[in-house]
């Protein structure tokens, strides 16, 4: 894999997975940061650097990384108290990178999401991370809502937002929690509401239905979180 932009790389050379080579300009070369860079830094003009990541938005900087270790779902169950972020098949990379990115901020023991119908971490998913995914733990499983009834079954507590659900600010959060968020446009599934032991939403003051769902989780993920 190849990631791109300053956050992702710098923070690939601070994570788990192993840096095989960086390509920066000459001006980006100056960064601090890169100067001690335990890899070998290569020069290289945009055009250049464009071609390795395939994209533009590289801010003068990629690097080619070992592929992405996904972690053991029963790792994180087994890591006691934390709050576990659980996607119900968010699609666009760009949510999952933002959301991926508050869960680390905020101290989350780690992301779940489906093997299937869901975007995966792909170099666009590190960017919009801003390098968060290099230290936080993804996971995938096969059936969310068997993850979740696994989860209750280890002593957690499932939250699931949805608008219907009570408001956010009114719940006492376990401090081993699982907040299961649902995908762009359709929110949870039936089966993966119905495995939550309490649906939390978000009151909406203003004339639209219903926030982003990365807007969503960054209030949903503190507040759990707290």
């Amino acid at each position: 894999m190849v990631v791109y932009g300053r956050n992702p790389v710098r923070e690939a050379l601070r994570g788990r997975r192993s840096v095989r080579g960086v390509w920066a300009t000459d001006r980006v070369m100056q960064e601090p940061w890169l100067r001690g860079a335990s890899v070998q830094v290569r020069a290289a003009e945009l055009a250049e650097i464009e071609r390795r990541c395939g994209s533009a938005d590289h801010q003068g900087i990629c690097a080619e990384v070992s592929a992405f270790a996904y972690a053991e779902p029963d790792a994180l169950l087994a890591g006691g108290a934390g709050l576990i972020v659980a996607l119900d098949q968010i699609q666009d990379p760009q949510n999952l990178g933002a959301i991926c990115r508050t869960a680390e901020c905020a101290g989350a023991v780690g992301v779940v999401i489906p093997e299937r119908r869901a975007a995966e971490v792909t170099a666009a998913v590190a960017k919009a991370s801003a390098g968060a995914i290099e230290h936080l733990p993804v996971a995938r499983v096969r059936n969310l809502a068997d993850f979740l009834a696994e989860a209750k079954r280890a002593g957690r507590w499932c939250y699931g937002a949805d608008a219907t659900g009570v408001a956010y600010q009114s719940v006492e959060y376990d401090p081993a929690a699982v907040l299961v968020l649902g995908a762009e446009g359709r929110g949870l599934r039936p089966r993966v509401a119905a495995a939550c032991d309490v649906l939390v939403g978000i009151p909406m003051r203003g004339r639209i239905e219903s926030l982003n769902v990365s807007a969503a989780a960054a209030i949903l993920i503190y507040a759990a979180a707290a």
